[in-house]
């Protein structure tokens, strides 16, 4: 199937401000592309690209003072399959872990391992290791928090997200991404395009947050927030959480005027 997907924002800043936006596919969808209308910028200013210690791809610019409108639009081709779900997965011990695999481990800015790490044993370290020990996390985060887009917070911790109980999808996702750690499951954050596909129409488009799980030698996908296979996910970035991934990095004050999001089947 084909999706169409892409962005239209518009922010406003006192001054010339430097930008990092990361809101293109990740290069391992490069060859799935079928239609793409680069990023065009009003005023036209001119922008780079490089790719982030995770091989994220990162866009710099100046937006230059007063009202600035940037955009992209792409067309590529995807499984019209739902998220594989894999129960045989297997855990892997911590010593056979790849080097590289080992930070997804640790915790983070995000993702306070130590405070939530003797709740993650009480709670999960009886439930049989692997693909079944994951999925009963998000079924638990999936059950715990509350969505709401109003209770939105940047600066909210998975720590915070547990206590407070209410959040959006990137407090689903580092409240999953956290309990894994404690658990010794290396566990990263994603952010993508994740149209309604399949399931009913939820709203306006937006940007996504999930996460993938390190079973069996392989990277898995899983969602708290949706907590059910979804089809057409769009990978952007990932990272430890959040802060490795902003969609807007901004070294200045800016102000959003609008923010339109799309991520539909078109063929």
């Amino acid at each position: 199937m084909l999706i169409r997907y892409g962005y239209d924002i518009t922010i406003t800043c006192a001054q010339d401000t430097p930008l990092i936006c990361m809101m293109a596919a990740r290069d391992e969808r490069r060859d799935d592309v079928r239609q793409q209308v680069g990023v065009v910028t009003e005023p036209k200013v001119a922008t780079s690209v490089y790719r982030d210690l995770f091989g994220n791809a990162c866009r710099r610019l100046v937006a230059p003072a007063g009202q600035f409108r940037f955009s992209e639009d792409t067309t590529l081709e995807a499984s019209d399959l739902p998220d594989p779900v894999e129960p045989w997965a297997r855990e892997v011990p911590v010593a056979d872990l790849p080097d590289e695999v080992v930070v997804y481990l640790l915790g983070s800015r995000y993702c306070e391992t130590d405070r939530l790490s003797q709740m993650a044993w009480d709670m999960f370290g009886n439930v049989a290791p692997g693909w079944g020990r994951v999925q009963a996390i998000c079924d638990y985060v999936h059950g715990h928090i509350k969505f709401d887009y109003m209770a939105a917070r940047a600066t909210r911790t998975a720590y915070e997200a547990w206590a407070e109980g209410t959040g959006v999808c990137r407090d689903f996702a580092h409240l999953g991404v956290t309990l894994c750690r404690c658990l010794n499951i290396p566990t990263r954050y994603v952010n993508g395009y994740l149209g309604d596909i399949g399931v009913p129409v939820t709203g306006p488009g937006d940007f996504a947050a999930w996460m993938e799980c390190y079973l069996d030698g392989a990277w898995r996908t899983f969602d708290p927030r949706n907590n059910r296979p979804r089809i057409g996910r769009i990978m952007v970035a990932y990272g430890r959480d959040a802060a490795d991934v902003p969609l807007i990095h901004s070294f200045g004050p800016h102000q959003l005027q609008s923010f339109t999001i799309w991520t539909d089947r078109v063929g």
